[in-house]
């Protein structure tokens, strides 16, 4: 690749998000919005969107199309978009799928911006609804298209309702600095009217749907520019685009905002187990992992969690160590919180001397209990001022990285008195400040929402708000690391890669497999490929110690399975084991390989596994502790590659400190310390072995490679790849 090629790619880029964002802009920040198929009768689902429009504030022209009605909403009504006065912004279309190409191809035709398709009957229903809605797309041209099958959009920023949710019948919709992205349209009004009864204000809110068009990356990248937005909350079924979607969630970082997931289809299963351990063990869900840690997205566990995740992060305050400080007047609450906390791994300290004493000095009793956490001051729960001096204390207190206040059943005498002596303690600190309402008042948790204090209504929240927090700064970091050490192009391979375009399709023996490893430049063993046992004899005579003895086959991949493998032969004894394995493999598979592999047996050295696997997000690529045991053991970490190039040493090593037997190869109980250094640069060209085969690479696994003591390198001893 030339220097220039990835300056033209990115000034592409540019022109096409610049071209999406102009047309994006009038889709959520609409001047004029003809709804199409608007009916009279607002009970009706078509009969909402004007009067949402008309309820919430819209300032511009609405256009109702129908040709049965002359009036509608107080509005004069138009029989067609041909007749409109001016060209719309925003087509909203509301008729039926045998109606809405017309519709959509009218809007195109005028010069409209964008068309919002409401109407199911598409890719949701089968391949007759895949054809329509590739029709859809066509009518739409240029003109870009949200849906189709979607709710539409809600944009709480500017009071413009381009949706039927009935989550709109509510009055009072605070605006906030949040943002929704979502492929469910039912999850949309789900979230905002969740949100609204809790005081949890929202800028944005896209329906996304069937992604005919736009999709959750276009508005993900769209939203990392609006000044209004400053976390992104996604409700994703699947990334059609993966690596738009790296980039949008990339920029999104840079620009210090926000993205919190939850990715629903969590149970679906990768790539079968067949081919090789990577398969069984980098599945679809655990894919979706990776590729968000290395987003810098903020992954929901749970439904709840999305948008308590993105309260959080909306305070837009740093949480920059574990310790957390549990503030009660109500004990029961606080071990609640303590124990959940303490669960995920959070430290609560008993406040220090000086701490203790400031607290102290405000109770002015000997009630409370400071030489613990929970801090129980138990009457600054009845008294606001105490609350707050209490609350102002542990903020400032070098002990502590946040502050959680149980909020108790007192607040329901005084719940405006209680938030707003939470609220006040806000300005003098950067940390987090979190409330856990105890009792059932929604109200209370409203209030302190409106208030911008994070407020939940479980122990669980708090600790999944902390967590969030915790992990949006563990993404800043991550990502600072690796925007430092861009990917370049790896022109040094493209020997590999013409070697490469000579090998068969379809799986590799493991010889071939391990000449390929080669000349990639890893380390593999020693080993002679032999068709009689005569030639197994000399073979491991040459060697002049214990081998291993292997069939050597394209067909028979796990050949520990069939008897196929032998360790610490005795070259004395090689033409016998020869004879006994080949009964055993013709027993278990009915035919004998013409080959088998003779070579040298490795000891002394920590088994890793190596895995290079194909899915729909990307190529990924698995670490783990390798050997027969891998999918017990189940001890590995997952990354996505970039599109060109490989890993950086810096990922290597994190993926590497990132395993729980770490300590193996870090002189564990006195174990030497193992060729770190060459295995860093086993991954990193392992890594590039992907991108020199690029599209032809489906599977490619090392297990185990030996990693050896210091200065003694590492040591392929297995090998698999299939290429397409």
């Amino acid at each position: 690749m030339s220097a220039s090629e990835p300056q033209a790619q990115a000034q592409a880029q540019a022109q096409t998000r610049s071209h999406t964002s102009i047309a994006l802009d009038r889709l959520l920040r609409p001047r004029s919005v003809a709804v199409i198929g608007a009916s009279a009768d607002p009970s009706k689902t078509a009969g909402r969107p004007v009067a949402y429009l008309q309820k919430h504030g819209f300032t511009g022209a609405i256009y109702p199309i129908n040709p049965r009605v002359d009036t509608l909403a107080g509005l004069p009504c138009y029989p067609s978009v041909s007749a409109l006065p001016q060209v719309p912004d925003v087509g909203l279309v509301l008729v039926g799928p045998e109606r809405a190409e017309a519709a959509v191809r009218e809007l195109a035709a005028c010069g409209t911006a964008a068309a919002i398709v409401l109407a199911g009957g598409y890719t949701e229903t089968g391949e007759a609804g895949a054809r329509r809605q590739l029709a859809l797309k066509a009518a739409a041209g240029s003109m870009r298209l949200l849906g189709p099958n979607t709710i539409g959009l809600v944009n709480l920023t500017d009071r413009i309702t381009l949706s039927a949710s009935g989550a709109l019948e509510i009055k009072d919709l605070p605006a906030g600095n949040i943002a929704v992205i979502s492929q469910s349209g039912g999850i949309l009004g789900a979230l905002l009217s969740r949100a609204a009864a809790r005081g949890i204000g929202f800028s944005k809110l896209v329906s996304t749907s069937n992604e005919a068009d736009l999709e959750v990356a276009d508005i993900l990248d769209y939203l990392v520019d609006d000044e209004a937005t400053q976390v992104i909350a996604l409700y994703i079924e699947t990334l059609r685009n993966p690596v738009k979607f790296r980039r949008a969630a990339e920029r999104a970082r840079l620009a210090g905002k926000s993205v919190v997931a939850f990715k629903v289809g969590r149970s679906e299963q990768g790539a079968a187990a067949a081919v090789s351990h990577t398969g069984a063990l980098a599945g679809a869900d655990r894919v979706y992992d990776a590729l968000f840690a290395q987003a810098g997205v903020v992954r929901a566990q749970t439904f709840a969690d999305l948008l308590d995740m993105s309260a959080a992060l909306a305070s837009g305050r740093r949480l920059l160590g574990r310790r957390v400080a549990i503030l009660t007047s109500t004990g029961g609450a606080g071990t609640l919180v303590a124990d959940s906390l303490g669960l995920a791994g959070f430290e609560t300290p008993a406040p220090d001397a000086d701490t203790a004493s400031r607290l102290r000095a405000l109770q002015q009793n000997d009630q409370a209990a400071l030489d613990r956490n929970p801090i129980d001051v138990t009457l600054a729960g009845l008294q606001p001022l105490l609350l707050r001096g209490a609350i102002s204390i542990l903020l400032a207190s070098p002990s502590y990285d946040a502050v959680v206040v149980i909020v108790g059943s007192s607040a329901l005498a005084m719940p405006d008195l209680m938030a707003d002596a939470i609220h006040a303690s806000l300005p003098g600190s950067a940390k987090p400040l979190l409330a856990y309402v105890s009792p059932h008042a929604p109200e209370v948790a409203r209030l302190l929402g409106l208030r911008g204090v994070p407020a939940f209504s479980a122990p669980e929240s708090c600790t999944a708000a902390l967590t969030a927090l915790l992990m949006q700064e563990g993404a800043s970091a991550y990502g600072a690391q690796t925007a430092a050490q861009p990917m370049t192009a790896t022109e040094q391979q493209s020997p590999l890669a013409v070697y490469a375009a000579g090998l068969p399709a379809g799986p590799l023996d493991e010889h071939e497999a391990k000449q390929l490893f080669a000349k990639a430049g890893m380390g593999v063993v020693r080993e002679t490929v032999v068709r009689t046992a005569a030639e197994a004899q000399r073979a491991a005579e040459a060697f002049n110690a214990p081998v291993v003895l292997k069939l050597l086959s394209r067909h028979i991949l796990h050949k520990s399975e069939v008897g196929g493998v032998a360790v610490n032969v005795a070259p004395a004894d090689v033409a016998a084991r020869l004879a006994l394995m080949q009964v055993a493999v013709k027993e278990s598979t009915g035919s004998l390989p013409d080959a088998w592999l003779v070579q040298e047996m490795v000891s002394g050295g920590t088994e890793i596994l190596l895995g290079l696997q194909r899915d729909p997000l990307g190529m990924v690529l698995l670490l783990g502790m390798g050997g027969v045991t891998a999918e017990l053991l189940d001890d590995s970490v997952l990354r996505l590659l970039p599109q060109a190039g490989g890993l950086q040493p810096a990922e290597a090593r994190a993926m590497l400190h990132a395993l729980k037997t770490w300590p193996l190869l870090n002189g564990y109980r006195g174990r030497p310390l193992a060729d770190v250094e060459a295995l860093v640069d086993a991954i990193v060209r392992f890594s590039q072995l992907a991108d020199a085969l690029g599209e032809r690479l489906i599977t490619a696994e090392i297990n185990p490679l030996f990693v050896l003591p210091v200065g003694r390198g590492v040591r392929a001893a297995d090998g698999v790849v299939v290429l397409t």
